[in-house]
């Protein structure tokens, strides 16, 4: 089996095929004022090399790691993140990364089924399709709640085979922009398990963390599946 062999392909979305542009480091700085941790204080630093460190996680967890056993603190922080990205995507500050939507088109044109994934909430997930009119975008769009548990986990991954009916791990590519994404990718047995240099991380943390691949951007990924 080769490259061309890929029917489901599944993709991350911020930093992907949506730009990021600091929306969530924006959306995190609020979270933290909600829970009393000032921007530019020590705790804030620490708690954003975290944030950083665990881009593509779950957001919940997360928050459950930064406010270790307090899990109305996480709660708190978790729900004015998502009102204050949400107040982002709204502003008009939500945009697709050049070549995604064309990328995503090609690839359903090539016969494959293709996914979206993101470690929000369903609500801020959908609020992102709307505003980019991506609501039919894709044949399925997952978050960690449809599946049980957000990345680095295999669950959205094989949620994905499961609800496409794709007959094998060994057929699906991931692409991310975050070492998380590339573990999802592993976990889940994937063939390709590609690393996109428009986000979050770095090749040598894309590599580190299991990339089969690494491209410039989501664009190359229908070139790199046709063989």
């Amino acid at each position: 089996m080769t490259t061309h062999d890929v029917n489901l392909v599944v993709l991350d979305m911020a930093g992907t095929t949506v730009a990021d542009d600091g929306l969530v480091e924006l959306a995190f700085a609020a979270a933290a004022r909600s829970q009393g941790v000032e921007t530019g204080s020590p705790e804030h630093a620490t708690m954003l090399a975290h944030v950083r460190a665990t881009m593509g996680e779950s957001k919940i967890s997360v928050f459950r790691h930064l406010f270790a056993g307090d899990e109305e603190r996480a709660q708190g922080a978790n729900l004015a993140f998502e009102t204050a990205y949400d107040g982002l995507v709204d502003e008009g500050r939500c945009e697709a990364l050049p070549g995604a939507a064309e990328a995503i088109a090609e690839l359903r044109g090539q016969g494959r089924k293709v996914v979206l994934t993101t470690g929000f909430s369903r609500t801020t997930q959908d609020r992102i399709l709307a505003a980019l009119g991506w609501q039919s975008v894709a044949d399925l769009t997952l978050c960690p709640a449809d599946a049980g548990r957000g990345r680095p986990y295999p669950d959205m991954v094989l949620t994905a085979l499961l609800r496409t009916r794709t007959d094998s791990v060994r057929e699906i590519a991931v692409a991310g922009d975050t070492g998380y994404d590339m573990l999802t990718g592993t976990r889940a047995g994937a063939r390709v398990v590609a690393g996109v240099l428009t986000g979050a991380h770095d090749e040598a943390r894309l590599r580190a963390d299991g990339a089969t691949h690494v491209l410039a951007s989501i664009a190359e990924l229908p070139a790199l599946l046709k063989g």
